[in-house]
């Protein structure tokens, strides 16, 4: 059946109008706090929601800030003409503009190809003892005719020690570790490729990726989709057909890591596991009210243990009513993990984003405000940012987040709200709380310096043996008592050389006490961590 659809949906595109084509552009390059900018400033208009953007998108994004070029200061029209050296590949012909820096570049009329590196080490180092971070691979991206748009990538990592494991409460991206065998210490490495394909027009994208994404605007965090996982495999749907709405979808194969016992099967005298297979699939509808502002509703569903169901290939479904069709509606055995999500984003103000975000597992309406009863069950997010205001060059960030208990969980661990045992979505996980501020200087173009404050904490998580099943999730205090707390200030400087290619600097002073499960051996305590790297590519 899946195999049927996937021919079919390929046969309608075949037939589509061709306008454009599609490559994505890693959520990790520094364009898209330049369109932030950009964004707040009204010069353009853009649905932060989701990332990452079209290169295509970014390009076209440029040329409409370039008819605003009078009103830049002297380092935006300096940032503006950098990022035109690599996204003009999209827009000109080869020759016709100043070109970044590529190892290869190709382009004709039919074909476009580029080829880069990615290289990079960082080092940091405390009174507790320091760490090696080398990573080191390559990266391609190009296009066939106007609509076939591809790209990959592979970064092998080599770590001296695990600081991103799944049960540490960070920030950065984890991995899927393979830890050295005959090692005494903690090193580790693992690798992360990056693959996709796309079809697209003016008004859609139809594609098959292995990729980080995110749902929910932030900027310390999303809590609808993070990457803090490693990459999944997923079809990417878009829709946009009018200016005033937006639909996205994505159905994704995540990883389970429970071994289905049922599948085991030998072969030379050796034990073949196989995981029990585990899905989401997921959908955002973006309107357009008013100019700058957009309200995106969307919801998901984790569901798991006999394979792909078309049905939750139907981009516009509500999958919660879909599972209590083809799962009973009382059966905690057979039903599967659904959520609901809203997102609102205003860039109403100039230099001004405001925004909130909502990951809603369960409500109960009626006892909202009965602390006894309630099953509040999600997390909100609330923040806004400046922009060259009151001076320019400048930037300020404040974001609370609050994760009630239980959010994110699941009794079913095969429907739990995870991949490769890495939760989707905030950092933090369920029964957490997080104030975020940063503020920074762009001195001249590239240069970046920022000052942040953190403070985390997190609170004891729940027993589903004791609480007996979702459906008596009720009355669960927050914060009740703090298990781990983060007071962390960081100073950071980051100088984009080359397109793609920069230096980085940190100096972090935290202080980071409770459950030593939830942080690595090195940032226990009260320490000052000084690091710094090099980078290629992504």
């Amino acid at each position: 059946m899946l195999k049927r659809i996937i021919v079919l949906l390929a046969l309608i595109t075949l037939v589509l109008p061709i306008y454009s084509q599609i490559v994505m552009q890693p959520i990790t390059s520094s364009v898209y706090e330049f369109l932030d900018e950009m964004a707040q400033m009204k010069y353009i208009e853009i649905n932060s929601s989701v990332k990452p953007y079209s290169r295509i998108f970014i390009a076209k994004k440029l040329v409409e800030i370039e008819k605003h070029a009078e009103e830049l200061n002297k380092r935006q029209k300096k940032e503006l003409d950098f990022y035109f050296k690599d996204f003009n590949k999209e827009l000109k012909a080869k020759g016709d503009f100043e070109k970044r820096k590529d190892m290869f570049f190709y382009k004709d009329s039919l074909f476009t190809l580029t080829v880069n590196p990615i290289l990079g080490l960082e080092y940091g180092t405390n009174s507790a003892g320091n760490y090696l971070h080398r990573w080191n691979g390559g990266e391609f991206y190009g296009y066939v005719g106007k609509h076939l748009g591809f790209s990959g990538s592979l970064r092998d990592n080599g770590i001296s020690e695990i600081l991103t494991a799944p049960e540490y409460l960070t920030y950065d991206q984890g991995g899927n570790f393979k830890i050295n065998q005959g090692q005494t210490a903690a090193r580790s490495d693992y690798s992360e490729t990056y693959g996709a394909i796309y079809y697209s027009t003016d008004w859609m994208r139809l594609g098959f990726a292995k990729n980080n994404f995110t749902w929910g605007d932030n900027y310390h965090g999303a809590n609808i989709r993070s990457n803090k996982a490693p990459s999944v495999g997923y079809i990417d749907f878009n829709l946009a057909p009018v200016k005033w709405f937006e639909l996205n979808y994505t159905h994704s194969w995540l990883v389970s890591e429970i071994i289905d016992s049922n599948r085991i099967y030998l072969y030379n005298n050796e034990e073949r596991e196989v995981f029990v297979n585990k899905n989401r699939a997921a959908n955002l509808f973006t309107f357009k009210p008013l100019k700058n502002l957009h309200v995106s509703i969307g919801n998901s569903i984790i569901y798991a243990d006999d394979g792909v169901k078309p049905f939750y290939l139907i981009p516009f479904m509500f999958y919660k009513s879909v599972d209590h069709t083809y799962n009973s509606a009382g059966s905690n055995a057979l039903g599967q993990n659904s959520q609901m999500f809203l997102n609102i984003s205003s860039r109403q103000i100039k230099h001004f984003h405001l925004y909130t975000s909502l990951f809603i597992d369960e409500i109960s309406l009626g006892n909202m405000f009965d602390s006894e009863n309630s099953s509040n069950i999600l997390s909100v997010k609330a923040g806004f940012k400046l922009n060259n205001f009151p001076i320019r060059n400048t930037y300020f960030v404040a974001e609370y987040t609050r994760t009630n208990p239980w959010t994110y969980r699941h009794q079913i661990k095969s429907t739990t709200y995870e991949s490769n045992d890495y939760n989707l979505g905030h950092y933090l996980g369920e029964n957490a709380q997080e104030i975020y501020l940063e503020g920074g200087v762009r001195i001249f173009r590239g240069l970046k310096t920022s000052l942040s404050y953190t403070l985390a904490e997190k609170g004891s998580e729940h027993n589903y043996e004791l609480i007996q099943g979702n459906g008596n999730v009720r009355g669960l205090s927050f914060l009740e008592t703090v298990v781990w707390k983060n007071q962390t200030i960081e100073g950071a400087v980051k100088y984009e050389i080359i397109n793609d290619g920069y230096l980085f600097a940190r100096v972090r002073v935290s202080d980071i006490i409770g459950d030593d499960k939830y942080t690595p051996t090195i940032f226990r305590g009260t320490q000052t961590t000084i690091s710094g790297g090099i980078n290629f590519g992504f």
